[in-house]
């Protein structure tokens, strides 16, 4: 769905990406991870067309976004601020919502039913004051805001930064459900234990560069690739191999759990 070729971006004479060659499939859950500076976020907003790149070509559904109406973009793609106070602009819940419609392009008969379905969805008041929410809330409202057109791309820079236990688990399982209904995710996150429980897939970043692409046990048990990346693995991966392969590469608590009884069972 999103292909990026030998992309290359700067601010001024600093380059932040140096010809970097992706490809996201339809329907994917896919996480952007590495260190601060890396270029993650520099990455979402090359594909969301708030940047352009120095060179190369940044492609959704095989059209080049530089050619593409921002309008078109917007109905295409719903991004998530890593900020939700950058991204709210109206004072009510539902105003947010139709602005956001609007400007996706949305026909004025449909944008009612389509904020109406959002709100459920996220279980948020349309009269709630989005200056007196909570973080969550806010937050939750962003997501809303950029899912109610349903568009079937949806970008999110780290999503759950701020956020408590409860708020977190509340806005990746929505994330999630969305996901299952068929939304393409591309998420920048700096959690790696997030990262092993949701996303399908990850790709590194260091130094402006991809160094590798592949599922999340793939990634997090490459551990010369997370030096390279000054990356540490989840608690999990990190424990399972301690054993040196003994354990194979579980990424699931239960799975962990039951591999060691069975070994312990065969003594």
């Amino acid at each position: 769905m999103i292909t990026l070729e030998k992309v290359c971006f700067g601010y001024g004479k600093n380059e932040t990406l140096r010809d970097v060659n992706l490809h996201i499939g339809k329907g994917d859950f896919c996480a952007i991870i590495g260190a601060n500076g890396a270029g993650k976020s520099t990455l979402t907003r090359l594909m969301r067309g708030l940047l352009r790149p120095t060179s190369g070509r940044v492609l959704i559904d095989g059209q080049d976004i530089a050619a593409a109406r921002p309008s078109t973009l917007a109905a295409k793609i719903g991004y998530l601020f890593q900020n939700p106070d950058r991204q709210l602009c109206r004072n009510t819940v539902r105003e947010e919502l139709l602005f956001t419609l609007q400007y996706a392009g949305i026909p004025a008969d449909r944008r009612d039913a389509l904020c109406d379905a959002a709100l459920e969805r996220f279980s948020l008041d349309g009269d709630g004051d989005t200056a007196c929410m909570s973080r969550g809330e806010r937050q939750r409202t962003a997501l809303a805001s950029a899912l109610a057109a349903e568009p079937p791309l949806l970008l999110l820079d780290e999503p759950t930064t701020g956020l408590d236990y409860s708020e977190c688990t509340a806005i990746m399982e929505r994330i999630a459900e969305m996901n299952e209904r068929g939304v393409t995710v591309v998420m920048v996150c700096h959690d790696m234990e997030i990262v092993l429980d949701f996303a399908k897939t990850c790709v590194v970043v260091a130094d402006g560069q991809v160094l590798g692409e592949g599922t999340p046990a793939d990634i997090f048990y490459n551990q010369p690739l997370l030096k390279r990346a000054s990356l540490i693995p989840p608690q999990l991966i990190e424990l399972a191999s301690r054993f040196g392969g003994e354990v194979g590469r579980p990424t699931h608590a239960e799975d962990f759990a039951a591999i060691i009884r069975e070994k312990r069972s065969q003594k």
